[in-house]
């Protein structure tokens, strides 16, 4: 019995005879209490057509007839049973193989060979079944693959100002460098930026599990637009590199974190900053997007009209390749810039899942490579 109950066939198989079971109990139950009377009825009505019939030959006729249906239900219940183990061979193997072969496959994924994959064919349930395993594998070999690079580019990440740290620290020992407060000012810079790059993975974390905490409230978009201009138009000026405003008027409100929606301008701009040469510019442009027939631009959002904010550059640019990878953690543009020389390279991914947390989109377009680029924050109204 716990053979049985183990195995798909087998449960099959005994449906197969129980349905075969009942039906022939339910045709030999008939022909016991039915066939008799109906038999006697009809007998009755040849009697009265032909004349008197002897009562002995009514008898062996009617335990003729049940012999003969009892001999035809015997017959058919082998026959139903014969086929029943013929259909049920058939039709195990074309539904317990497929689903061996996903157990299979499944108990290799677990032992980490993520590019397992079953073979689909025909387009009932299973192949279904079979096409929804496929993808799922296929999800755990990304989330498998995205878990090496992070531990990668996060070892990557530290390591830079850990060395940093240790060539300082034995050059103080050796007494290759003075113990004055240069020194340990630039160990408290790599100290720092460590702290700042174990901020920035928490921050991703939340970010990628959908746990920021947020302030929904209804806002005017050009509130924290103004509030990032007004905080980097320093370091603009600094650097020597225009930034310019554009908003419209009496824009409707959106329901957003002010604070979240500041940390994404301040990261757009903090990077149009970083990868335009001085005497660039810099231009942000917020307005309400509508619309149009024969348009070819849309709203990503799927709405009539929402909310557009853009920052456009003239650095560096970006490739086709560039685009698609431009939000993946750690992603950098510019391979040849120093570490030092910029954030953790998460800014934008936390900006993207912060735009999504507000049902909006964070998209970027570029010409091309020295041609400038453009990155958009589409908000729902």
């Amino acid at each position: 019995m716990k053979k049985i109950r183990q195995r798909l066939g087998w449960k099959l198989f005994l449906s197969y005879m129980t349905v075969i079971l009942i039906g022939v109990f339910s045709l030999a139950v008939t022909a016991e209490w039915h066939a008799p009377r109906a038999l006697s009825r009809h007998m009755d009505n040849m009697q009265m057509m032909m004349g008197d019939m002897d009562s002995g030959m009514m008898l062996s006729l009617l335990e003729d007839f049940r012999t003969a249906i009892n001999e035809v239900l015997f017959l058919s219940a082998t026959l139903a049973m014969i086929t029943a183990v013929i259909v049920s061979t058939f039709v195990t193997r074309r539904i317990v193989r497929p689903v061996q072969e996903m157990t299979a496959a499944s108990r290799r994924i677990a032992n980490g060979r993520y590019d397992e994959r079953v073979a689909v064919s025909g387009e009932d349930e299973l192949a279904e079944l079979g096409i929804s395993f496929n993808r799922m594998a296929h999800q755990l070999a990304q989330t498998e693959e995205r878990r090496r690079q992070l531990i990668g580019d996060v070892a990557h990440e530290l390591r830079t100002p850990l060395s940093s740290i240790k060539s300082v620290m034995e050059g103080l020992q050796d007494g290759v460098l003075p113990a004055d407060p240069e020194t340990f000012a630039s160990v408290e810079r790599e100290v720092s930026r460590l702290q700042r790059i174990v901020r920035d993975l928490e921050e991703l974390s939340r970010a990628e599990a959908g746990e920021l905490p947020m302030e929904m409230r209804p806002v005017n978009p050009a509130d924290f637009v103004h509030t990032a201009v007004d905080r980097l138009r320093w370091q603009y000026e600094d650097k020597n590199v225009r930034l310019t405003e554009t908003i419209s008027p009496d824009l409707p409100l959106v329901k957003a974190d002010a604070a979240r929606m500041t940390q994404v301008m301040l990261n757009l701009l903090g990077n149009a900053l970083q990868y335009t040469p001085a005497g660039g510019e810099v231009h942000v442009h917020c307005s309400v997007f509508q619309n149009q027939p024969g348009n070819k631009a849309r709203c990503p959002l799927g709405r009539e009209r929402c909310i557009l904010i853009a920052v456009k550059d003239t650095g560096i640019g970006l490739t086709a390749e560039q685009q698609r990878h431009v939000f993946e953690r750690f992603y950098r543009v510019d391979k040849s810039r120093a570490r030092a020389g910029g954030g953790s390279g998460v800014g934008l991914t936390i900006s993207k899942h912060i735009v999504e947390a507000h049902h909006g989109r964070l998209t970027v377009t570029s010409p091309g490579p020295g041609k400038g680029s453009t990155f958009t924050v589409w908000l729902p109204v």
